[in-house]
C-alpha cells in the first residue's frame, strides 16, 4: 500500500488514544492568582511588550524591535527555520540547542543578533531558566524527539520536555509560549482512532498523546500561548498557501516546514494569535490571506 501523502518526508507530532492508557505526570498545580488574575504589564519584563489589564484574556502587542526570542529545538528541520526567519524580521535570537558542534555546523555564527546556548529540555526548568535568561521576551518550542527504542522518548521531550520550558518561563516572567505541536493530537475525540496517520504516530510511544497533555499544561498555565499545529511536515519549499483552522478540525494534509516556521514567527507579531490553538495545512487551490486576517479568524480558546 502506497504511504499516505500525509506522511511522506515527515516524522509527523504526537497521538492521542482515548482507550489507550499510560502513566500520568504529576503536575505542579498553579497557584490561585494565576489563574483568576488578569495579567499585566508587570508581569512581563521591559516596557516594550504591554497588555492590558482585563477580566478576559487580551492580546500582547510584539514589536520586533530589540526583542530577543528564545528557541528550543533550534537545530531541528523546522527549528533551524525559525531561526533563520526570525533573524530576517529583525529579531535577536537565542538558539537553544543540545550539541553546540553541530549547531555551530548548522546556524550562522557571524550574525551579531545570534546567540547559540546549551539546553536539554529534559534536564529540568532551572537549567532551562539560566539558558533561556532575563532578556528573553518569549519562547518558541521547535523540539521534537528522535524515533528510537526508547519508548519513553516522546515523554521526555514532548511532555516533559514542554512543561519544564513553561515553568522556566514562569519562573523568569517571561509570558509568551509559542509551541509547534501537531494536528490529530485529540484524535480520539475527533472520531479519527483508526486514521493511519492517527495510528502511525501513536506507536513511537503514544507520541501525540505526550503531546496534547502538553498543550493542557500551557494553557492551564496563564502564559500567553499561541499553539500551533501543522499537518504532516515537507521539507521542500512551500508549493500552496496557509489554510488556518481551529483546533480538532483538520485531520490530513501537508505543509511545509518553512510555512510552519513563518507562521510561527507571525504569531509573535500579530495579537490576534494570542491565547489560540491553530492548525494548519498548505493548499494550491487556497486563496493568499494575511496573517492577521488567519489569526483573527481563530476563537480564543
Amino acid at each position: 500500500m502506497a504511504t499516505p501523502l500525509f506522511l511522506r518526508n515527515s516524522l509527523f507530532p504526537p497521538l492521542h488514544h482515548s482507550f489507550l492508557s499510560f502513566p500520568k505526570y504529576s503536575f505542579p498545580s498553579f497557584p490561585s492568582s494565576i489563574k483568576s488574575r488578569p495579567l499585566t504589564s508587570t508581569m512581563m519584563r521591559g516596557s516594550e511588550i504591554t497588555e492590558e489589564v482585563s477580566e478576559t484574556k487580551e492580546a500582547v502587542n510584539v514589536d520586533t524591535k530589540k526583542k530577543t526570542i528564545f528557541v528550543a529545538g533550534a537545530t531541528g528541520s523546522t527549528g533551524k527555520r525559525v531561526v533563520e526567519q526570525l533573524l530576517s524580521k529583525g529579531f535577536s535570537v537565542k538558539a537553544g540547542v543540545r550539541d553546540l558542534g553541530k549547531a555551530k555546523t548548522l546556524l550562522s555564527n557571524d550574525n551579531p543578533s545570534l546567540q547559540i546556548v546549551q539546553a536539554d529540555v529534559t534536564e529540568g526548568s532551572a537549567k532551562l531558566a539560566e539558558a533561556i535568561g532575563e532578556d528573553s521576551d518569549a519562547v518558541i518550542c521547535a523540539t521534537g524527539f528522535r524515533p528510537g527504542w526508547d519508548l519513553f522518548a516522546p515523554w521526555k521531550v514532548d511532555n516533559f520536555g514542554t512543561v519544564n520550558l513553561v515553568e522556566a518561563c514562569r519562573k523568569l516572567g517571561v509570558n509568551r509560549f509559542i509551541l509547534i505541536s501537531s494536528i490529530l493530537v485529540n484524535g480520539a475525540a475527533m472520531g479519527q482512532v483508526f486514521n493511519p496517520a492517527y495510528i502511525f504516530l501513536n506507536v513511537f510511544g503514544l507520541t501525540l498523546i505526550a503531546k496534547l497533555q502538553a498543550e493542557q499544561y500551557i494553557r492551564k498555565s496563564g502564559i500567553n500561548y499561541t499553539i500551533i499545529r501543522p499537518g504532516g511536515l515537507r521539507n521542500d519549499p512551500p508549493t500552496g498557501n496557509v489554510v488556518m483552522e481551529p483546533e480538532d478540525t483538520l485531520y490530513e494534509g501537508s505543509i511545509s516546514r518553512d510555512q510552519v516556521a513563518e507562521v510561527a514567527v507571525e504569531s509573535l507579531v500579530h495579537p490576534e494569535s494570542c491565547f489560540k490553538v491553530v492548525e494548519i495545512v498548505s493548499r494550491t487551490d487556497a486563496p493568499k490571506r494575511s496573517y492577521k486576517d488567519l489569526f483573527g479568524s481563530i476563537k480564543q480558546t
